[in-house]
Formats: structure tokens, C-alpha cells, sequence
């Protein structure tokens, strides 16, 4: 995980606490480990993840598994999801595939918050290559619980 904290010193921000939190989530995050997913960015509200499609993600046309695309779409949103601290669960996820993801292929999600009230939040992620190209379009719902990370 390449995501930097302040310096202690500093008054912690939103965007600082956010890291702290991914920093907490990242550690226990054993299927994003498992499937190489690395965090690149995290602030209140939003995150960016990457994952390089490997050999065994590849479905029976040798193409991405949408489940492994899916998985780094819903990763991306857990991160930016819960960035303010209060534990949140993915309620309801869709998602659109545009093009085929290749073996070999960098994928970038990036979630971005969209709507939020007092138990749920609206987050769009957008999974593309590394050079741009638009592989799927996820939307997930989350429901705000009580309690915090730290």
C-alpha cells in the first residue's frame, strides 16, 4: 500500500484520516491482497485502486473475469466509502462492462462519492486501463453503521 500519512505534528485533516482508515482496512484486506490490488490515492469520499489482470483471472474466452473486475470496482468503493471513518457495507452494487479487460492489463478504479444521507451513501466508479480506455462503470449504494474504524 503506498498511501503516506502526514507528519504526526500536523492537525490531522479529513484527507488524513482517510489514509489512516485505508491504512487499518488494507492490513485486514486479505482478498485485495490476494488479488494484487494496491491503493494509490485515498481522500474523504474517494479513492483510486489498481489491479494487473493476471493468468488467473482469466475467464474461458481468455478474457478479465467480470467477477475479478467487479471485485476491484467494489474494493475501490469500500475505500472511499468508508473514509470518514463510520463503518460501511455495500447494500446494493450494478455494474456495466464496456469492453474486455486483457491479461497483462493495469486496470484503474476510481470512486468518486455521488449522494449521501444519514445511513446510506452513492458512490460511481469508473474502471479503466492504465492508458485510459474505459473497461466497466459500477455504481454501488452503502449503508452506514454505527460504530468507527479507530
Amino acid at each position: 500500500m503506498k498511501v503516506n500519512p502526514p507528519a504526526p505534528e500536523a492537525a490531522e485533516t479529513a484527507d488524513a484520516l482517510a489514509c489512516r482508515i485505508a491504512g487499518v482496512m488494507y492490513g485486514r484486506d486479505y482478498a485485495a491482497q490476494s488479488m494484487g490490488i494496491e491503493v494509490l490515492e485515498v481522500r474523504e469520499a474517494f479513492a483510486v485502486l489498481s489491479m494487473r489482470v493476471r493468468r488467473d483471472m482469466l475467464n474461458g474466452h481468455v478474457i478479465a473475469h467480470g467477477g475479478a473486475v467487479f471485485a476491484l470496482a467494489d474494493t475501490a468503493f469500500a475505500y472511499a466509502c468508508n473514509s470518514r471513518n463510520e463503518p460501511t457495507v455495500a447494500l446494493q452494487c450494478t455494474i456495466s462492462f464496456t469492453r474486455a479487460a486483457r491479461e497483462g492489463e493495469t486496470l484503474i478504479a476510481r470512486a468518486e462519492e455521488r449522494a449521501r444521507t444519514r445511513r446510506t451513501s452513492t458512490y460511481d466508479v469508473t474502471i479503466a486501463t492504465d492508458g485510459g480506455e474505459t473497461i466497466a462503470l459500477f455504481r454501488g449504494v452503502g449503508y452506514i453503521k454505527a460504530g468507527t474504524y479507530l
